[in-house]
């Protein structure tokens, strides 16, 4: 029964992370049109991007915290309605301010979102069993945001400020269902320790924590990471644009096919593939092949190889979260959402770096956001190959205590 319900509650939790970054995605076609309606144009649309990345940054740290001592469900309601609230004054906004702070208060439903769902997970599912848990979640982010600008450009045949609508109210629904339906583990009653924040802790007293954590350079992974995704997705539209004359529909083809190939492996290969070979060997080739899809991108000229190579990105930095997430849950110990909350924040200090030096990078170069990106993913990998190297023992011993719970 507790194993059903647990996978109950999984579904649920897969069901509004789903709903969050559909609700962060539909926006993607929309905000051309809807920025003219402004006077504003892509220079605002980078800033927006960067306000809610910023917003995220700023509170998931605490948003992880706070759901380690009072409680996933409320922090994950809470988030929901934050969210949809935001999606609906974006909607309904006047002036160009308006839109600022929706964004920066859609940014904080967010990070009160993302990690309190991330350590619920690691609550329900087994040592052996977590990999494959946040493999299932993350499979639902790609999804939501895979899917999310193809139902902003449906939706938006209504009016430019339809799709606004119908995100908050699928956003308040969930909030509605989470509330009658998910389960609510107890918040873990522990005393503050080495793995969780401290009440008062303010952003910079969280992050300078975060350098004594067991897993700081996994998060250290997690922002390259984030930096790398964000550099290829803010400039491969651009770059094929400039170069080969792609059509927004040669680009939309580029984005979903390695985004669609991405929510395959994390929901049937992610889980089979930690077994085998453990996390952190998952880390070390998916860097790699990142690392050599970002500059190979340069070296192919035809649609069906920037597809493959593309592919071969999207498809490494989709094993990249799951695995990262999960060996970090695996060495949190009590500090799940404390864990969950840095994850989330170093992710959105990616997020928020990667566009920007690759736009600039690109007004100079177009190949140079790739040159760059394919330097810090390699520097990155050669950081965590010695990290692996140092901590093989702690390494073994989280593999060996994996197969001893299997057993």
């Amino acid at each position: 029964m507790a194993v059903k319900s647990n996978r109950f509650a999984l579904y649920i939790l897969m069901f509004n992370m789903f709903i969050a970054m559909a609700g962060i995605g539909l926006i993607i076609p929309i905000m051309p049109g809807y920025l003219d309606t402004f006077g504003a144009a892509g220079q605002v649309f980078g800033f927006l991007i960067a306000t809610f990345a910023f917003a995220q940054f700023l509170f998931s740290p605490l948003s992880g915290n706070l759901s380690d001592r009072y409680g996933r469900k409320k922090l994950i309601i809470f988030g929901l309605v934050v969210f949809g609230v935001s999606q609906l004054i974006f909607g309904l906004a006047s002036h160009l301010w308006i839109l600022f702070a929706a964004r920066f208060l859609s940014g904080l439903g967010s990070a009160f979102l993302v990690p309190p769902m991330m350590a619920f997970v690691a609550d329900i599912t087994t040592f052996e069993e977590r990999g494959k848990g946040m493999g299932w979640l993350g499979a639902s982010m790609s999804l939501g945001f895979m899917i999310g600008p193809s139902i902003g450009g449906f939706l938006a045949n209504v009016s430019l400020q339809f799709p606004f609508y119908i995100a908050c109210s699928a956003a308040l629904i969930a909030a509605l269902s989470s509330w009658f339906i998910l389960p609510d583990p107890h918040a873990p009653a522990h005393r503050p320790e080495e793995g969780s924040g401290k009440p008062g802790d303010n952003i910079i007293s969280q992050l300078r924590r975060s350098a004594a954590m067991p897993y700081f350079v996994l998060l250290i992974i997690m922002l390259v990471f984030s930096f790398g995704l964000a550099n290829f997705q803010a400039t491969i539209s651009f770059y094929v644009d400039k170069k080969y004359n792609y059509t927004p529909s040669d680009i939309a083809v580029l984005l979903t096919v390695g985004g669609f190939i991405g929510v395959i492996v994390q929901t049937f290969v992610v889980g089979p593939l930690f077994k085998k070979f453990g996390e952190m060997q998952v880390i070390l080739v998916n860097l790699a092949v990142a690392a050599i899809a970002m500059i190979g991108i340069l070296f192919v000229h035809t649609f069906w190889t920037i597809l493959l190579v593309a592919t071969f990105f999207f498809t490494a930095t989709s094993l990249l979260r799951p695995a990262i997430n999960t060996l970090i849950s695996k060495m949190a110990g009590d500090g799940q959402g404390f864990a969950a909350g840095l994850m989330n924040a170093y992710m959105s200090l990616g997020n928020m770096i990667g566009p920007a030096l690759a736009g600039t990078l690109f007004d100079v170069n177009m190949a140079y956001p790739y040159v760059a990106g394919m330097l810090i993913l390699s520097g990155c990998l050669a950081i965590t190959s010695i990290w692996a190297a140092k901590n093989r023992e702690r390494l073994n011993h989280l593999r060996t205590r994996e197969v001893q719970t299997a057993g």
